[in-house]
């Protein structure tokens, strides 16, 4: 069975003007350029998406400007989470009117829910609305992990279908993957780290939800259908030639040096909003080097000058 939301998803960046209103215009040319890149789906208005700075007026624009710039067939996956129950419930309802596919759902974060208490929140939200619906599993952002059990419960609700797995380690994704050997279409398994995709594949993944597809799109779906394909040795060659690129995006906090790296391969964006600050001239200078070891810098900069 097809993964729902194809294999390479990108948590699209928010582009912003130089007074950091939000640039409508750009973030829909920035979303055309992802699909044409081979993007399959796009997050709007996720972490990476700068959305806790984002205002609800601001996330039902995205939601319904990025529907409007992609084509029908690609989905867009609203970030309607948080962390509270009722205003999740009235933005995914917000998004599915502005012609969301889907939502993606981070767990509840600071507040520090148990496992039933997260449990019981997913499910009222997916009682409430008609998206199918994408977990967001990232403790290190949440301070809660969503635990394999938990998953493979809320696997049996219709419109749960996948989730998003940002783990420090394989283990406990591969304990998802074996409670649902028998149904494995119940769940579909996304790496949430750009870095594990190759691993959460051999552990039952599907696809990835990436910061890196902003540059390395075509590469993430070439190893991704290598791998598929039985070709691991191809799938490991363009793992390791984009593995620097892929750590250096976050040697600080996302988005700023996604946005940098747009911004280098002839697609700026704008800035990003407090409390987060553009990237410093070291980690530019840093970052270049690693856009060019990816291939993807000169052939980018040529690509823009010959429009």
């Amino acid at each position: 069975m097809r993964p729902p939301f194809g294999r390479v998803v990108t948590a699209m960046v928010t582009a912003f003007k130089d007074n950091l209103d939000l640039d409508l215009p750009r973030s829909k040319e920035l979303a055309a350029r992802l699909i044409e890149q081979g993007n399959d789906s796009l997050v709007v208005c996720g972490t990476t998406g700068e959305s806790p700075t984002l205002s609800k007026d601001e996330k039902k624009a995205l939601f319904k400007g990025v529907r409007e710039a992609i084509p029908a067939n690609a989905k867009v996956i609203a970030g309607t989470g948080s962390n509270d129950t009722r205003s999740t419930i009235e933005l995914s309802k917000a998004a599915a009117d502005c012609g969301a596919d889907a939502l993606l759902l981070v767990s509840p974060y600071y507040n520090k829910p148990t496992q039933d208490m997260q449990r019981r929140h997913f499910l009222e939200i997916a009682e409430a609305t008609t998206l199918p619906i994408m977990l967001y599993n990232i403790p290190g952002r949440t301070a809660v992990e969503i635990a394999p059990e938990t998953l493979a419960r809320l696997a049996e609700h219709p419109r749960i279908v996948a989730v998003k797995q940002s783990l420090p380690d394989v283990d406990p994704i591969s304990d998802l993957a074996a409670r649902l050997v028998e149904k494995p279409e119940s769940m579909f398994i996304y790496s949430g780290d750009d870095t594990h995709t190759l691993s959460i594949l051999s552990a039952g993944g599907v696809g990835v939800v990436s910061v890196a597809g902003h540059v390395v799109g075509p590469q993430m779906r070439d190893m991704i259908e290598h791998f598929e394909a039985g070709r691991i040795n191809e799938a490991r060659a363009i793992h390791l030639k984009i593995f620097p690129l892929l750590k250096g995006l976050f040697a600080t906090t996302n988005p700023v040096l996604v946005k940098a790296a747009l911004e280098l391969v002839g697609f700026p964006v704008g800035g990003v909003r407090a409390p987060l600050y553009g990237a410093s001239q070291a980690e530019i200078s840093t970052l270049k080097p690693l856009l060019e070891q990816a291939g993807v810098l000169c052939s980018a900069s040529q690509s823009m000058s010959s429009r």
